[in-house]
């Protein structure tokens, strides 16, 4: 992936091209889907997709004349700092304060792109038109707070969140909810395999630490290199890379802190493993509700990603353990 400053004004715009095609997609998908249940909100959503092609036709128009009709094999996915846009089936009957929340994430980060973008430009006509949509974009934040006024009742308004909340929850609480899910699942594997391997409490409080911290140093580390922050306003990368490790850490030490249970007690081991396994229960649950409530992620499909998957990485490290 390309960092962000390292783009040339060729590949900024048709990064800048293939992304107001995308989001026009993505509104119309919005309009369509509201028709039914909210036609006038479905209008402002189409206004909003006729726009966005506008502006992809001044930016195709612009790159034409300076580069040619050729445009580079670039799409914002190859560059480092983009918040990923959510697969089209999964904006399918959302409520519509989640897809206000969507709106206003996509037009934030459109408009800190163009910002940006325009500041790296050199030519003065790329310049110009960047700061024109930039402007423009911005603009667009207002469309969810008049789906707000005109539908949301006063109560719902005041619980929801702001755009800039929403890219704070992106900023901090999706990384270490991140960690927290890589640190609780997968050290259940080596944990438990370790326990029915050796029925020694102290030597798979061993494993378990060090698959801890192990992970956690690792995705630490991978969180902090995937993101410099400067485009999506993210915040620091080591910042985000240390809650993201500290998260995963904490998530593998949660079940590996029974084990510290003395070995001369009767029955130690079984009785570690209880314990161990009653935390892992409301951890894969904990882990799902957050998901639920913080990542719009609907709660059904996150208990069938989390809790089956850590019923399954925990079974595997049971029969490998006891083998």
């Amino acid at each position: 992936m390309k960092n962000f400053a390292d783009l040339t004004e060729r590949e900024i715009l048709a990064i800048a091209i293939s992304a107001e095609e995308e989001d026009g997609r993505i509104y119309m998908s919005f309009a369509e889907d509201l028709a039914e249940r909210y036609p006038d909100s479905a209008k402002l959503f189409e206004q909003m997709a006729e726009e966005e092609k506008g502006h992809r036709h001044m930016l195709l128009e612009l790159y034409e004349e300076r580069f040619g009709k050729n445009l580079p094999p670039i799409r914002r996915e190859n560059v480092k700092g983009f918040l990923q846009r959510r697969p089209i089936w999964l904006t399918k009957n959302l409520s519509l304060d989640a897809i206000r929340r969507e709106v206003g994430t996509m037009e934030f980060e459109a408009e800190r792109f163009y910002a940006k973008a325009a500041e790296q430009a050199k030519d003065i006509g790329v310049r110009r038109l960047l700061g024109d949509l930039a402007e423009a974009e911005k603009g667009h934040e207002k469309v969810a707070a008049k789906l707000t006024d005109k539908i949301l009742s006063p109560d719902v308004r005041h619980k929801e969140d702001e755009t800039r909340r929403r890219v704070f929850v992106l900023q901090y609480v999706q990384p270490g909810l991140a960690g927290l899910m890589d640190g609780s699942v997968s050290t259940l594997a080596p944990l438990f395999a370790a326990a029915f391997a050796t029925h020694q409490n102290f030597q798979t409080f061993l494993v378990g630490l060090a698959a801890s911290i192990g992970a956690g140093i690792s995705m630490g580390f991978a969180e902090a290199l995937s993101d410099d922050g400067s485009l999506t306003g993210r915040g620091s990368p080591w910042l985000r890379g240390a809650v993201c490790g500290a998260m995963t850490t904490l998530g593998g030490l949660g079940h590996t802190m029974p084990y510290l249970v003395p070995d001369s007690w009767t029955n130690a081991f079984w009785i570690a493993t209880a314990i161990a396994s009653l935390v892992v229960f409301f951890e894969l649950w904990a882990i799902a509700y957050i998901r639920a409530r913080y990542m719009d992620t609907p709660f059904l499909q996150a208990v069938f990603q989390i809790v089956l998957g850590g019923i399954i990485v925990l079974g595997v490290g049971i029969l490998i353990g006891a083998a």
